[in-house]
């Protein structure tokens, strides 16, 4: 009988791959540290890393063999130009591409035992005769697997401890450090598609399921052209996750009237205009261009959907509509039965109650499912989320619902989840009223000292003290934004230096100036009209010393935009957050919770990388029904600090995917959420 201790220890040493030293799952590729920063042309865009087993596709494109055979077997288009394509129309490309390929230079894994460079294609024949480290692991790996009995281990040397070898580049486990290519590409146009923070593992084979998204035309339009279009983005090619993507629709906006776009959509077309490799500011110039119509290519994850299903369920004859209701005032209920099905996800329509807005209106039918309300996606939503939408509602909701005709409506769930959606605590016909329970207090805390990071390449921030002279009854001349109290737990800012103050005519506080203090006042932990109070009482002085922060974002400066500023309510872009030293971070801890079979739903980019550094993680895709998606408070763009207390700082892609990956049921992410810059 096996010693269990024994298959304890042998299951913490990971088997490392005899090719490339590394740890990687068995059928994906190979993965090497490169000395240098390898050439455009030789990457593969679906792993972002250079070519392995390169495969030529008829329209030009050269993907990995491993990658490109898991993609078709899921989709029939090419990844770059979406041209239809049959794995069996690539073949192997040029043998100088290959020798290119193999003559890279890269980097031994096994870096605390051997700094030696070699050619990629002279790796293995070094790994298996003339690397010590490897060496060294292989005979620790046999020691824990044929341990000697108790009793039997020669003493060990004076002076000398019994520990395990040292981890090549440094960590805890003896794992060779990854080249990183785990990580999901930037470039495709499927994001998320092959990212293992969201990988099936050998357990969901049973119930393997497809991740679908698609990419769709969207018109927007505008009666005033300069109209904002009312949507927070995230991302751009000079940040980590590369794309464009919606972090938030705000309410009562084009965007949700239009009722299309969600949040984790990916925007790649603005106007014919491909945005998907644009710096962040670009992006924002882009979309605040006026104009009555705006065409908008969005890639849009619909979701795990089992295959057979699919073909099954052809989405024939299925009719998108888009439908207003207008409340008198808040209070006012619209009379609408709302169910969840026991065999489909989302929500739908029960009933329409006699007399109520709904049934006047007429435009709404029995059976019809919810995919939206005012802009927020319900597509695998629940009746009490569409309630809470609904009555927090001004005036206007507008519904996207899509109508199948002859499908009959299934039983309802039990368990409460019929809802009545009227308003407040006043039911329709009797109905019975929903009450919802309040979501309890974000818990925000100032980032930790061990979480705390250098500034993101690209990035300065420049402290300064400023001292005036007054008269008392003389304005500041600022408007400021922010405040603790924001949720985003935002630091104060100077939104507008107006002329007619004495800070106009000094000219050192500008416009996005981080304000720290008040004549001596901490003004970084106070919310907006704290900070109101402290700068109005502290004017009347004959003498104000402020002290603010200026952050410079030396890649991407603020668009000079040709288009009037009037219609937005200013505030930094995002990507001036990033700039923000950690001292004024604060952080939230989210818990998600999954069963055995789920996947946790979120992909991750960033970390570090041998030729970037370290660079902060971000959530870049959230996949509808999963448990983050359900939770609602992980946001796209969001940084993630750490992993159930461990600090991500420092991390490779291919570490923390690991970590994430091996929390079963629960885990609990440490992010700090920056609001999207505003379109």
């Amino acid at each position: 009988m096996a010693d269990p201790i024994t298959e304890e220890i042998v299951s913490q040493v990971p088997e490392l791959c005899c090719e490339c030293g590394q740890a990687h799952p068995l059928l994906d590729n190979h993965l090497y540290n490169f000395q240098d920063e390898v050439d455009d042309e030789l990457i593969c865009h679906i792993c972002l890393q250079p070519l392995l087993q390169p495969m030529d596709t008829p329209c030009g494109h050269t993907y990995c063999f491993k990658c490109l055979e898991n993609f078709m077997q899921e989709y029939s288009f090419c990844p770059m130009d979406r041209k239809k394509l049959s794995f069996l129309q690539c073949h192997k490309s040029s043998l100088l591409v290959r020798n290119l390929l193999d003559k890279l230079i890269v980097l031994c894994p096994f870096k605390a035992e051997c700094q030696q460079t070699m050619q990629r294609c002279e790796l293995e024949a070094h790994l298996q005769n003339r690397c010590p480290g490897f060496k060294k692991y292989k005979s620790e790996l046999q020691r824990k697997k044929n341990p000697i009995p108790k009793g039997k281990e020669d003493p060990p040397a004076k002076g000398e401890t019994n520990k395990d070898p040292e981890v090549p580049g440094g960590g805890s486990s003896l794992v060779a450090e990854s080249s990183g290519a785990a990580v999901v590409s930037l470039g495709t146009a499927e994001p998320g598609l092959v990212n293992p923070a969201f990988e099936e593992t050998e357990e969901d084979l049973p119930q393997r399921t497809s991740l679908v998204a698609e990419t769709t035309t969207i018109e927007i339009h505008r009666e005033d052209p300069e109209e904002e279009l009312g949507m927070r983005i995230v991302g751009g090619k000079d940040t980590p996750l590369g794309n464009i993507v919606v972090q938030e629709v705000l309410r009562d906006s084009v965007i949700a009237a239009d009722g299309r776009i969600a949040p984790g959509d990916h925007i790649l077309e603005v106007n014919g205009v491909n945005i998907s490799s644009v710096t962040h500011c670009q992006a924002v110039s882009f979309l605040r261009h006026p104009g009555p119509v705006l065409h908008l290519m969005v890639l849009q994850e619909k979701g795990f959907s089992n295959k057979t299903a699919q073909q099954d369920s052809p989405c024939t004859h299925r009719e998108v509509i888009h439908v207003t209701l207008v409340k008198r005032d808040r209070s006012e209920p619209l009379g609408i039965k709302l169910i969840r099905k026991t065999d489909e996800a989302g929500i739908f329509i029960l009933d329409l109650l006699e007399g109520g807005l709904a049934a006047k209106n007429g435009k709404l039918s029995r059976n019809d499912r919810v995919l939206s309300i005012n802009g927020q996606d319900l597509r695998q939503g629940t009746p009490e989320a569409a309630a809470q939408i609904i009555q927090t509602t001004e005036s206007r909701v507008n519904f996207v619902i899509l109508r199948q005709p002859g499908v009959q409506l299934g039983e309802p769930v039990e368990d409460g989840s019929t809802s009545n959606s009227s308003s407040s605590s006043s039911s329709s016909n009797g109905g019975s009223p929903v009450h919802h329970r309040r979501r309890p207090e974000q818990n925000h805390y100032r980032r930790k000292s061990s979480y705390q990071k250098d500034l993101p390449q690209g990035y300065v921030s420049h402290e300064k003290t400023v001292a005036i002279k007054k008269e008392p009854k003389e304005s500041l001349g600022i408007t400021i934004g922010g405040g603790r109290d924001n949720k985003n737990k935002l630091p104060i800012y100077v939104t507008s230096v107006q002329p007619i103050g004495c800070l106009f005519r000094d000219g050192r506080i500008k416009r996005g100036d981080v304000l720290l203090s008040i004549n001596g006042i901490d003004l970084t932990h106070l919310n907006y009209y704290e900070a109101v109070s402290a700068l109005k009482s502290n004017a009347a002085s004959h003498s104000v010393t402020l002290k603010a922060l200026e952050i410079l974002s030396l890649n991407s400066p603020e668009p000079s935009l040709d288009i009037r500023e009037q219609g937005f309510s200013w505030s930094p872009l995002w990507i001036t957050w990033l700039g923000l030293p950690s001292y004024l971070h604060f952080c939230q801890d989210i818990v998600l919770s999954k069963g055995n079979l789920e996947s946790w739903g979120f992909s991750i980019v960033g970390g570090f990388e041998e030729s970037k550094g370290n660079q902060p993680f971000f959530i870049k895709t959230i996949v509808p029904g999963t448990p983050a998606f359900r939770d609602r408070k992980l946001k796209c763009g969001d940084e993630i600090v750490a992993v159930n207390g461990v600090p991500a700082i420092g991390m490779s892609n291919s570490e923390l995917i690991p970590m994430l990956k091996e929390q079963r049921n629960k885990v609990t992410l440490t992010v700090v959420s920056w609001p999207g810059s505003l379109v």
